[in-house]
């Protein structure tokens, strides 16, 4: 009986004991630096894809206000060309 025991009980702690080998530790830093290589080329693009449509947004945004100014100015010189044409026919 005792000796089922410790039987057991060392069947166990050598089972527990068993550390990673070196064979187990490369393929995981295999399996590690190809999922890197794979989803660092699909970091890099989105990040990309993602600053240049900020870019292109706040250029969208410029071009929107300058083109309204440019309305503003068209209808400024308009009215003054009015006010100098009218100006001019009066006097």
């Amino acid at each position: 009986m005792r000796s089922e025991k410790d039987e057991l009980l060392r069947s166990y702690d050598e089972s527990q004991s068993t550390l990673i080998g070196p064979k187990e530790l490369i393929i995981a830093f295999l399996v590690l630096a190809i999922a890197l290589l794979i989803l660092m080329p699909k970091i890099y693009l989105a990040n990309e894809i993602y600053f240049t449509s900020r870019k292109i947004n706040k250029l969208l945004d410029e071009y929107e206000i300058l083109k309204e100014e440019n309305r503003i100015l068209k209808q400024r010189l308009e009215q003054e060309r009015f006010k100098t044409q009218v100006l001019d026919t009066i006097f």
